[in-house]
């Protein structure tokens, strides 16, 4: 004989209208093969209440009054055996098994979540989605991926269809969704991708160097999500499924530009529509709450760099592109970083500070270098600033005749003229500044303009000796 709680709704409502047509209970129990105490209580609570339906009879679990904690425990991300041991700790007597049960019964790890809401303007969330291939600009088919910045109040969608994943494309489907917005969100939510960042740490991430950079210039902060944590930037994973489900999934085109152009059409009405989670129009909630809260655009748009790395060279130089750029000497052999505009080349050191900076060469085969850079000693060869002051400034100081002497040589020996001066200078270690300048006199009196003939002149001891009789001077050097 079946108990009042095996009873099922139809023998329930059976019962009931066997009643309702004035059978006895002993023949509706024969009759149901059900027990008369079941028939009876069932008759009973019907005129009592006139509930028609049978009460679910639901044994209350021992796990049930655990729940919070349990849920607690799970979001530290322990396993099942932890967090049971926690839970002893605090009085827990039911057994593993139950708790176990409890879990995979309720689905909590899958099933919980939180819903994240955000004000107007406050954030937006950026990914990639896989597209297959498609045809590209130049019509190759190649593996294609469509970026779509959301913003996570109103849900208005930017979408852009392109052809790889790296930084510089990144950066430029960022500036493309803020001039599409007519501004920028004060965050940007993101997967941990590398195109924007490098180091996945929750803690403290470290941002593609670029990415940062931009998002610099336009005054927002980055906010990755916790690794496999898709979730917290559920918005725009669900704008990428829906690009992907409703505009790619049936449709073939025959160029790209075909396709970016229905693609632009389709996201007008995808904007226009009633969003299911909102119900509201995406373009109607960004235009009266969202667009008055987004940040300004700034007034120069951001100037995108390419990034390279290279190893200083011991003459002081990099190549890039096939063209040298001179770096300080301290960087020789050391990897040092650039960053290229279409104008400027900057260098970078290890530690991000500027230790160069130059103008881009339009050639190749170029050598940008600023003498700077290399140490002081280096410095002093032929033809250089500071060597050709240093022996100017030593002629002049040995006397007057010594500077026309300077002149006179260089007229006479043009691009190695540094040789006969030098040795002039080095005279001073064994004569007076006064018997090398008489010795100069004596020389440019003669038209001579030798280094060795200036010395024999010292060590003959004719420098005092008078020039045709005269005491003073009076050349026969000719120089201009």
């Amino acid at each position: 004989m079946k108990s009042y709680y095996m009873i099922g709704t139809a023998m329930y409502i059976t019962i009931l209208t066997l009643h309702k047509q004035g059978i006895s209970q002993r023949k509706i129990a024969r009759t149901t093969n059900t027990h008369r105490k079941t028939v009876r209580k069932i008759i009973e609570r019907y005129e009592l209440s006139k509930i028609e339906t049978p009460i679910p009879y639901t044994r209350p679990s021992s796990t049930d009054s655990w729940h919070e904690e349990i849920i607690s425990l799970l979001s530290d991300q322990l396993s099942t055996v932890r967090i049971f041991e926690k839970l002893q700790e605090n009085g827990y007597n039911s057994s593993y098994s139950s708790l176990s049960r409890y879990v995979r019964k309720h689905n909590i790890k899958k099933n919980t979540c939180v819903r994240f809401h955000t004000e107007a303007g406050e954030e937006a969330q950026v990914d990639f989605g896989d597209i297959g291939k498609k045809l590209d600009a130049n019509g190759k088919l190649r593996k294609a991926y469509v970026f779509n910045m959301r913003l996570s109040h109103s849900r208005f969608d930017y979408y852009e269809v392109v052809f790889d994943q790296t930084v510089e494309t990144w950066i430029k489907c960022h500036i493309n969704s803020f001039r599409h917005f007519g501004g920028v969100p004060k965050i940007i939510k993101l997967d941990n991708l590398k195109s924007g960042i490098v180091n996945t740490n929750f803690y403290e991430p470290i941002y593609q160097k670029e990415y940062k950079r931009m998002a610099d210039h336009y005054n927002c902060l980055l906010s990755p999500c916790r690794p496999y944590q898709p979730q917290e930037k559920g918005k725009v994973e669900s704008g990428i499924k829906y690009v992907k489900n409703n505009f790619f999934a049936g449709r073939e085109f025959h160029s790209f530009q075909e396709m970016s152009r229905h693609l632009d059409s389709w996201l007008v009405r995808a904007n226009n529509r009633l969003h299911g989670t909102t119900k509201t129009k995406p373009s109607e909630l960004f235009a009266d709450k969202e667009l008055s809260c987004l940040l300004k655009l700034p007034s120069a748009e951001f100037s995108l760099l390419s990034w390279h790395y290279r190893k200083v060279g011991k003459d002081c130089h990099i190549n890039l592109e096939n063209n040298y750029y001179s770096v300080p000497s301290k960087y020789v052999a050391t990897e040092v970083s650039i960053a290229l505009s279409s104008e400027i080349v900057k260098i970078y050191s290890k530690d991000d500070a500027l230790v160069a900076t130059h103008a881009r060469a339009k050639n190749v085969g170029i050598f940008t270098t600023n003498i700077s850079h290399y140490d002081k000693y280096k410095r002093l060869y032929p033809g250089s600033e500071e060597h050709d002051e240093k022996y100017k400034t030593s002629m002049v100081k040995m006397g007057s005749n010594c500077e026309l002497m300077l002149s006179f040589i260089k007229q006479e020996h043009k691009s190695d003229w540094y040789r006969a001066v030098k040795g002039i200078v080095n005279l001073k270690k064994y004569y007076s500044d006064d018997s090398i300048d008489k010795a100069c006199l004596r020389a440019l009196h003669y038209g001579i303009s030798s280094y060795s003939k200036i010395k024999r002149i010292l060590e003959s001891n004719c420098h005092d000796l008078p020039l045709n009789g005269l005491n003073t001077g009076g050349t026969n050097a000719k120089f201009n």
